[in-house]
């Protein structure tokens, strides 16, 4: 099952850059390709709304590749523990965004 985020920014041109980026480089860590979409955003309240859909081959490899991170996170579920991963791992590349996963 595919994982989908909503993420929240309010600085979108920037950010969107700065995702593209990072997960460009997550797909070369892990061997993906063509391993996410993004929806067209939407505006509200001076934030910037869109979805990111990861597809099964890339969020497979992120947490085969990534696991002892991943098991390192608090949360119950596999899919609060790669929200809190991807969330990190976009700030640590300058990315100043929030995520929420949807069911």
């Amino acid at each position: 099952m595919s994982i989908v985020f909503e993420i929240s920014t309010k600085n979108y041109l920037d950010d969107l850059l700065l995702i593209k980026k990072s997960l460009s480089h997550m797909e070369t860590l892990v061997g993906g390709y063509n391993g996410y979409t993004l929806s067209e955003p939407s505006s509200q309240f001076g934030w910037t709304f869109f979805k990111l859909t990861f597809k099964q081959n890339l969020q497979q490899g992120i947490e085969e590749k990534f696991a002892d991170m991943l098991s390192k996170y608090r949360f119950k579920n596999q899919s609060e523990k790669f929200t809190q991963f991807m969330t990190d791992y976009f700030q640590s590349k300058g990315c100043n965004v929030r995520i929420k996963v949807l069911d």
